[in-house]
């Protein structure tokens, strides 16, 4: 079946659905795709808060905002995109604060702020409360306003439908083509659909689920950087990927920094504070990749909990009322999968997979672009965690991903309506859905073959060990020829269930291929970094080194190859790189 229509939003998350509203308001005809009912998006599960200078309870300015990004990223962070998040967090808040979103509030009425690790007042003179929040719930109170508000506007949904293949007038991307629309899988029945469309907005989401303990659903396979990985569009600072300080010991599911941004406190074996020792200004509100590597080095330095690999929070102190009123979901967390109970002993933790900084390259309209001279891939779009604007660099700071969701998504909707008014629909052939189609069926049929969960668990594993919060050539490099052989095994992989109704198998067979792609983009950009920046910690190159790696890497997909890298400078406006020190 094809369906024609003007614009197609791929996710629903937070950047999706303003996408969508926006291009409801504009009244461009719009299809937003989604393999999960739209509510149940990851953006549902942020938890701590959305950052603006609102200056609602301290004195606040987004200048300040923005040298904490740029600063937060370790100077790999664009400082146009940093400056545009920054100034514009502000409007963005407070729209969604008119579209109904029940922010907690200061007895005058106003929205409430907390600290979150990385925020500071004066340009890094100490923690400023910049965080707007929903109790713990933010992320989800988001996604229920913006749903509501779509359905409000209108806009049109598919639910259940996996795309499986973005398609290009004249070929791929890299061959200057066009997009011309999206394939899509509709998981009810397992029919293929055809979207031709002007305009596409890749907006699904992460890839966390390339490591075993992660924050990330399932889902988060990196289906929209996969499907234009392959056909030609660089991947954008892979080797930047994100470990949350304190995810359930274990599990992986995250306790939000909100936790930490109300005085919860981190100890090891001895019941000392050790973040004095790393970040003696800001403590456990530090950014995330320094309070992460602070804990790998305490449990490497025996001094996790009875010698095992984890460390406590500790929020016993913050009390009851704190406790329910302000942090209810992430201590019942506690509670369900630990049994423990946060009021009177402290949390198991351990840093977990978290997000990605890098992904497909945009400019700050959102448009894709495919190469160093940052030229635009007509109609093509991203905007969320799948995509690199860049503005969270070498690290995210907490709240900045929701900031991210609210600043782009709303852009990619401008940008998307302006482009489809002026662009004719472009010609799809016939047979657009045929070689999506092939592998399918092909993976249907096959009788005898390996199963994708156990080349899924190698992956994760792999993951964790080698390209996870330190790294070195040996790991990265047996990384980079482990995934490689994975890759060659994944052609074979053979599924059990060959139906067309809700074939779950099938679908997290070809999901598995997405984030094989990603693991070897990131693999092989960090293998390339000779330095540490950020989030990027290589024990073999421990400093970071400006003069020769101050760039953005671009990993292209060469079949049969490692990928091939390119590089692009950052843009600098008004913060020089200095030492990063907190």
């Amino acid at each position: 079946m094809r369906i024609d229509t003007d614009a197609v939003v791929v996710g629903a998350g937070g950047a999706a659905l303003w996408a969508a509203l926006e291009l409801a308001r504009e009244g461009v005809a719009t299809a937003v795709l989604t393999k999960l009912y739209p509510t149940r998006s990851h953006t549902g599960a942020a938890q701590g808060g959305v950052c603006a200078a609102l200056g609602n309870l301290e004195e606040d300015h987004w200048e300040w905002h923005m040298f904490d990004t740029v600063k937060g990223g370790d100077y790999l962070t664009d400082q146009d995109a940093a400056e545009v998040l920054s100034q514009e967090a502000i409007e963005r808040v407070i729209e969604l604060e008119h579209m109904g979103l029940p922010f907690n509030r200061t007895p005058e009425g106003k929205i409430d702020q907390r600290r979150f690790g990385g925020h500071t007042r004066n340009f890094g003179e100490g923690p400023v409360k910049r965080a707007c929040y929903a109790a713990d719930r933010t992320g989800h109170m988001i996604l229920q306003t913006l749903y509501q508000q779509c359905i409000k506007a209108g806009v049109t949904f598919y639910d259940e439908y996996h795309v499986v293949d973005v398609v290009f007038e004249g070929g791929d991307a890299s061959e200057g083509g066009r997009v011309a629309g999206v394939v899509a899988y509709r998981i009810a029945d397992g029919e293929i659909h055809t979207f031709r469309a002007k305009a596409v907005l890749m907006a699904t989401g992460g890839y966390g689920r390339a490591w075993r303990i992660t924050s990330n659903a399932y889902t988060l396979a990196g289906d929209g950087m996969s499907l234009v990985y392959r056909r030609g569009v660089p991947l954008e600072d892979m080797e930047f990927y994100q470990f949350h300080p304190t995810g359930i010991y274990g599990i992986g599911i995250l306790l939000s920094e909100a936790a930490r941004g109300e005085g919860g406190t981190l100890l090891n074996n001895d019941g000392e504070r050790f973040m004095e020792r790393y970040a003696p200004r800001l403590m456990e509100l530090a950014p995330r990749d320094m309070v992460s590597r602070a804990i790998y080095l305490e449990i490497r330095d025996g001094r996790g909990i009875g010698g095992k690999d984890y460390v406590y929070l500790d929020v016993r102190h913050l009390g009851r009322k704190v406790i329910e009123e302000k942090l209810p979901d992430i201590t019942d967390f506690a509670r369900i999968y630990l049994g423990v109970e946060p009021l009177k002993e402290p949390v198991p933790i351990q840093p977990t997979a978290h997000y990605a900084m890098g992904g497909i390259p945009t400019d700050l309209a959102t448009r894709v672009i495919r190469d160093p001279s940052n030229t635009v891939i007509p109609g093509l779009f991203a905007a969320g965690e799948v995509a690199c604007v860049s503005v969270h660099g070498a690290n995210r700071l907490g709240t900045n991903s929701l900031v991210d969701l609210l600043v782009f998504g709303r852009r990619a909707g401008i940008a998307m309506a302006e482009y489809a008014r002026g662009a004719a629909m472009p010609d799809l052939p016939p047979d657009a859905d045929e070689a999506v189609r092939a592998e399918i069926e092909a993976l249907r049929a096959r009788r005898d073959g390996e199963r994708p969960e156990v080349i899924r668990a190698e992956l994760n594993l792999l993951m964790d060990a080698n390209v996870g919060v330190f790294r070195d050539e040996t790991l990265l490099s047996g990384a980079v020829t482990k995934i490689a052989a994975l890759r060659d095994r994944y052609a074979s992989v053979a599924v059990q269930d060959r139906g067309t109704t809700f074939n779950t198998d099938l679908l997290e067979a070809r999901e598995l291929g997405y984030v094989l792609d990603c693991a070897e983009a990131t693999a092989a950009s960090a293998l390339a970094r000779k330095e540490s920046r950020g989030a990027h910690s290589r024990e073999d190159y421990p400093e970071r080194d400006d003069a020769n790696w101050l760039a953005h890497t671009l990993a292209y997909r060469r079949e049969g190859e490692q990928p091939e890298l390119r590089y692009k400078p950052v843009t600098i406006t008004r913060f020089e790189p200095k030492p990063r020190t907190y």
